[in-house]
């Protein structure tokens, strides 16, 4: 290998190296995350009240918009992915209230 091959590598190496820490971050904050939203969802069957709330929903998802603006991350691909998260939550409330 060359020295500019072996160097390209390297750094590689060290990249993939910060992604797979970055992953197990965003896994254990999604079981954390979700951990809470199951809390609510229990709460929420008890008392009767909507799995959804659309007023939290647009809140959020305008919240997390401008925090990915802030982070210079597409603030589109933050909003589907919040969208993917709340659609996960609601039928996890779904299914307290089946109970």
């Amino acid at each position: 290998m060359t020295d500019a091959v072996s160097r390209a590598a390297e750094v590689l190496a060290g990249h993939r190296a910060s992604i797979d820490r970055l992953d197990a971050v965003l896994v254990y904050t999604l079981a954390e995350r979700f951990a809470h939203t199951q809390a609510v969802g229990k709460l929420k069957a008890e008392h009767d009240l909507p799995p959804a709330d659309k007023t939290r929903e647009a809140t959020q998802i305008a919240r997390l918009e401008q925090l990915a603006k802030d982070a210079d991350l597409d603030p589109e691909f933050a909003k589907k992915f919040l969208n993917f998260v709340i659609q996960e939550v609601i039928q996890h409330h779904k299914q307290h209230q089946e109970k």
